[in-house]
């Protein structure tokens, strides 16, 4: 896909950068409103911690599947018409896992539900980084961690309403239909203010006497793999892709299990638990908002190294307290802990006159690989060991991404514009 995108104007620049930020909080919106009953789903299920985690496999494998087929999906889509249909798989799947989890109570249709809803989830956020990226480059401003800042908007929505109907005892197949409508209604409005992409001409046809289709087609394919293959290999985006796994896996980690810790290792009830994850992620909403003037007055390094040593100190002081408002207090602060390594790692690996978009691929790839596949590993351990101590990975990991925080920024401007 060109990341050339039209000259235009100042109220429609203005349009397509808040049709964005809906389309992220559209997508925090959805996932929140999954891990926001999870208790609900595994109380329904009967299911165990590790079965529990084993379910999430699901989602993993499907999320994976979704990164891979999102490069090529989104050059064949592009990003209008890609955010359209994946907003539109993602509520489809929203529904399909309600009445899978909710009413019929199966293990197996939740599995395949739950690997639907991570194919459509991590295409729809490849392709909105994407436009995120492109449209902070039209604006020439900082504007990436704002607009996770409206995912955390939408999960904090999702959180909300997840223990309003926990509180309430709505049943799960009736709130994910709810919610899965309430996004296919959202997203299909919001697309129609993201700009079309600039009118290409026709593709090159093949070498006379060559099937139709087969020599460019494949040509293509073999040019975009071959600049990806070598985009990976720059030292930068692996340290990049390094910060991004740690910081990913901090926030993954408690979208799937901070709801059930908060139950199960500081007895809440679920509604308590639902808010404890409210509280995460409105801290997580809070330093994404506050990130870029942050990062203008102080520089990347410096906002990343502080944010991340509060975000340390909170997960152990959540590990080891055996008071309710002090794990509150510790979740506010592993939100502000967790929530600018994505999005500063999307912001520098698009300062590239050319290749932005696939370097925003590639370490979006990083990022959601270990936000998906981190937690059901969590559950198998926290099966054994339970899942608070589980959570002393979360810390080794977010401490390694503070390890390579400074090569990860060298080379990189002070602030993104």
């Amino acid at each position: 896909m060109s990341t050339t995108q039209p000259v235009l104007a100042r109220g429609s620049l203005s349009a397509w950068r808040n049709a964005v930020f809906v389309v992220f909080s559209l997508s925090g919106l959805g996932f929140a409103t999954w891990v926001s009953r999870i208790p609900a789903v595994r109380d329904g299920m009967q299911l165990s911690t590790e079965t529990v985690g084993l379910l999430l496999f699901g989602l993993a494998i499907g999320s994976i599947t979704g990164l891979a087929a999102a490069p090529n999906y989104l050059a064949r889509a592009g990003t209008r018409a890609g955010l359209l249909y994946s907003l539109l798989a993602m509520a489809a799947a929203t529904v399909l896992l309600g009445l899978a989890a909710g009413s019929a109570e199966s293990f197996p249709l939740s599995a395949a539900a739950l690997f639907l809803f991570g194919f459509s989830y991590s295409i729809t956020d490849i392709v909105m980084n994407v436009e995120g990226a492109e449209v902070e480059r039209a604006t020439g401003r900082t504007l990436l961690p704002l607009m996770h800042a409206f995912f955390s908007l939408g999960t904090i929505l999702g959180a909300v309403l997840g223990a309003t109907a926990a509180l309430h005892t709505v049943p799960v197949a009736l709130h994910f239909g709810m919610a899965g409508m309430a996004i296919a209604a959202a997203g299909a409005w919001t697309v129609r203010f993201i700009p079309r992409p600039p009118t290409r001409g026709p593709e090159p046809g093949p070498a006379p006497g060559a099937p139709a289709g087969s020599v460019a087609g494949h040509n293509r394919f073999r040019d975009r793999l071959r600049a990806t293959l070598l985009l990976a290999t720059d030292p930068q985006l692996m340290f990049l892709g390094l910060l991004v796994v740690g910081m990913a896996f901090v926030e993954g980690s408690a979208n799937d299990w901070l709801p059930l810790a908060a139950v199960d290792g500081h007895g809440f009830d679920n509604a308590g638990g639902a808010l404890v994850y409210g509280t995460f992620v409105a801290a997580m909403t809070v330093g994404r908002a506050a990130g870029g003037p942050l990062i203008d007055a102080v520089g990347r390094q410096r906002t990343l190294l502080v944010m991340g040593t509060l975000g340390f100190v909170g997960i152990l002081v959540f590990i080891l307290t055996d008071q309710q408002w002090t794990a509150f207090c510790a979740a506010a602060l592993w939100g502000l802990g967790g929530s600018l390594g994505f999005p500063v790692g999307i912001s520098v690996a698009a300062d590239h006159p050319t290749d932005a978009a696939r370097r925003v691929s590639i370490v979006s790839i990083f990022g959601y690989t270990a936000f998906l596949v981190g937690p059901p590993i969590l559950g198998f351990i926290g099966e054994h060991l339970g899942i608070l101590d589980a959570f002393y990975v979360v810390a080794a990991m977010l401490l390694v991404s503070l390890l390579v925080v400074p090569r990860a920024m060298r080379g990189a401007p002070r602030s993104p514009r």
